[in-house]
């Protein structure tokens, strides 16, 4: 049990990192002074990472609570 919690904390790390870089993005979209259409429409493709990156760290905290619990 111990790896499943080891593995979901490296999992939630990998999730954070990913969240971590999607606000880095949407920074640096924001003052590249796009036009309207253009700057929404790179957020949207950010909004796909975004969500990716928050279920990977959420499944990742899963994997720790059920590592916890089961040991």
């Amino acid at each position: 049990m111990e790896a499943l919690v080891w593995g979901g904390a490296a999992l939630s790390l990998l999730g954070l990192a990913g969240l971590v870089w999607c606000i880095v993005e949407a920074w640096r979209a924001r003052r590249a002074g796009l036009t309207d259409e253009a700057l929404r429409a790179r957020l949207q493709r950010l909004v796909a990472w975004n969500l990716g990156a928050l279920a990977i760290s959420a499944l990742g905290l899963m994997m720790c609570l059920l590592g916890v619990i089961l040991s």
